[in-house]
């Protein structure tokens, strides 16, 4: 029983996802810090006088819960592009490069499809000639079917 857990756990695509997941984590830690130590202060001073951050008081001054804070919003989105960007540039592109040497292919894009005239199904790939759902056989890329 444990040795098949320790097959599982060991295999090569296990690993690497566990130690992208533990950098990205490591990053987000990061990044939340400079959105908060960086990005928050200045979206809150461009509100200013006292206010909680950039945004509208809705209930009585000086209650947080009534708060409509926008400015935390705006640097959430900022949190999320910020660390979408480097977890694209410092793990998806370095990735992507080591399996290039590797033979595999890994986030290319997507092979162009047609719709099957049959069933409609919309993913099919262009260079089929049958439909893989109902087995209809398909018309060469770029003729018409006749009606």
């Amino acid at each position: 029983m444990f040795k098949g857990f320790k097959n599982f756990v060991m295999r090569g695509d296990i690993v690497t996802v566990a130690v992208g997941l533990i950098i990205a984590l490591a990053l987000s830690t990061l990044i939340k810090a400079f959105t908060d130590s960086v990005i928050n202060p200045i979206i809150a001073s461009a509100q200013g006088g006292h206010a909680f951050g950039l945004g509208w008081q809705l209930g009585r001054t000086g209650n947080k819960a009534t708060y409509l804070d926008l400015g935390s919003f705006i640097s959430a989105a900022i949190y999320f592009l910020i660390f979408m960007a480097v977890v694209y540039f410092l793990i998806v592109v370095p990735y992507r490069h080591v399996q290039a040497r590797r033979g595999v292919t890994v986030f290319s894009e997507p092979l162009p499809v047609r719709t099957c005239p049959a069933c409609l199904s919309e993913d099919v790939p262009t260079a089929a000639t049958r439909c893989r759902y109902c087995c209809t056989d398909l018309p060469p890329v770029g003729t018409m079917p006749h009606h």
